[in-house]
C-alpha cells in the first residue's frame, strides 16, 4: 500500500517510514517543483520513495 501512496504524496510515504527529516526536506522540494515545473518532476520523487520503501523491506527482511 505505501507503494500506491507513494505515487501521489511522496513526502507522506517517506514520513510513514519515520524518516521525518527527510519527509520535510522532500516536500519543501517537492511543493514548489509540482508548482513550477507542472509536474515534470514528481517522477524524481516517486523513485526516491520506492527506493526508500525497498530498502525498509529489505532491512526487515535481514533481521534475524
Amino acid at each position: 500500500m505505501n507503494y500506491v501512496l507513494a505515487l501521489f504524496l511522496p513526502p507522506l510515504s517517506i514520513l510513514l517510514l519515520g524518516r521525518i527529516i527527510l519527509s520535510l526536506v522532500v516536500f519543501v522540494i517537492w511543493v514548489p517543483a509540482i508548482i513550477f515545473s507542472g509536474g515534470l518532476t514528481h517522477p524524481m520523487f516517486i523513485v526516491l520513495a520506492w527506493i526508500l520503501i525497498y530498502q525498509d523491506h529489505a532491512d526487515r527482511r535481514g533481521r534475524p
